[in-house]
């Protein structure tokens, strides 16, 4: 392999895994040059469909199914039957990886615990990806992203804008995504370990995990027996500075002064209010904080003013931290995500779009895969039992049975 050559080329993948988290740690795999195969039960991942129902957004293509499995091949393999599971072991015997989120019970019906598949291949690294962990009476529970990572972990309590209104739902995915990332880098702990021992090993993540990692800060006080303290609407935040606000035309930012006692000064005087400086309420950090409600009406009443573009522009000659509150419609637009390579350009021959959203993990000096597209339920199943081994009469008998789809 060249030093440009994207950098896991040569290793094989089988995702057994459906909907996002699992199946998204093998896009990020696929995307820097391992061979994924996506093996899906008859009738394929229930995320295929998932865009179909109420409250998703609508298009012309299947925008879920390209970003969380695209690069990937399709092999529809039926594991109730003997012949599909014989499939799936020579796939086994050759895999470096194989990811799963099937509850356990299902995993055993299966045969695609960890205790079955490390006798076939002593190499293997078994990801497992569950809701709940791995030990604990809730190891074998059913979830998603919403309910694990979002719900449980304190964070769908949390980020509210009223306290006194309901808690807000999550995004498809919002939890999934970053679970993914870590699932990934458990992987890659797996497979630095067996470069070390030659051997394979279970690694694992849950969203719960990773949920509380994600709410690390209000977790960890709260472990530690801290005061949880409610978090207020925003014209009662109890930083003027590190809040939001909305300009003449309608755009909500963000400040974050963190550093405000160097900055309040330059602040004060850039949006035209140098009176705030000799005002007795906001002399200093803690005055602020005091009258941080007062100053809230203030700003306010400053940054609707102005169109949005004045005030980046203002922000940008202060030096100081903003960030635009950004819409999802604005993203073919931004300067920003093409450029940072959050978002690749691909061919819309292929994808029916211009650009996609790309894993979030970068590499120097070492190129990435070409996106491709999704596969279809079972699209390369010839192609990969034929590499197995298998001729076309066998593979013929494994299609007529149902063993193969």
């Amino acid at each position: 392999m060249g030093d440009d050559a994207p950098i896991l080329q040569g290793l094989k993948v089988l995702d057994v895994a459906s909907f996002i988290a699992g199946p998204a740690a093998t896009t990020v795999m696929a995307d820097h040059g391992a061979d994924v195969i996506k093996i899906e039960a008859p009738g394929g991942d229930g995320y295929r469909y998932i865009t179909t129902g109420p409250g998703m957004p609508k298009a012309g293509v299947d925008y879920h199914w390209m970003v969380d499995n695209r690069t990937k091949r399709g092999l529809q393999l039926d594991l109730r039957q003997d012949a599909a599971r014989q499939v799936m072991i020579k796939l086994v015997a050759e895999a470096d990886v194989l990811v799963t989120n099937f509850v356990p019970r299902v995993r055993e019906q299966l045969g695609l615990r960890y205790a079955d598949l490390k006798p076939i291949n002593e190499r293997l690294i078994y990801a497992s990806m569950t809701a709940y962990g791995e030990d604990g009476p809730e190891a074998g529970r059913t979830g998603f992203d919403s309910t694990a990572y979002w719900a449980r972990t304190g964070l769908m309590d949390l980020v509210r804008p009223d306290p006194d209104g309901p808690p807000a739902r999550s995004l498809p995915g919002m939890g999934d995504h970053p679970t993914a990332i870590a699932l990934f880098g458990a992987i890659m702990l797996g497979l630095h370990r067996r470069a070390l021992t030659g051997k394979g090993s279970k690694v694992s993540t849950s969203l719960i995990a990773n949920g509380l990692w994600s709410n690390a800060f209000y977790a960890q006080a709260a472990l530690a027996e801290g005061e949880i303290p409610v978090r207020p609407r925003r014209d009662n935040w109890p930083n003027a500075l590190a809040n939001h606000y909305m300009s003449r035309d309608g755009r909500w930012f963000m400040l974050s002064l963190i550093n405000e006692d160097r900055e309040w000064d330059r602040f004060a005087e850039g949006v035209g209010r140098p009176e705030l400086l000799s005002d007795e309420r906001f002399t200093d950090r803690a005055a602020r904080h005091a009258n941080a409600a007062a100053l809230i009406a203030i700003l306010t009443e400053v940054f609707v003013e102005k169109n949005w573009e004045a005030w980046r522009a203002l922000f940008d000659d202060l030096r100081i931290t903003f960030g635009l509150i950004g819409r999802v419609q604005d993203l073919a637009t931004d300067q920003q995500v093409r450029p940072s390579g959050a978002v690749r350009p691909v061919d819309p021959a292929l994808f029916g779009v211009d650009a996609m959203i790309d894993s979030p993990i970068f590499v120097a000096e070492t190129a990435r895969r070409a996106p491709e597209p999704a596969p279809a339920v079972g699209q390369h199943s010839d192609e990969i039992l034929a590499e197995l081994g298998y001729d076309g009469a066998a593979i013929r008998d494994l299609r007529a049975s149902g063993a193969v789809g």
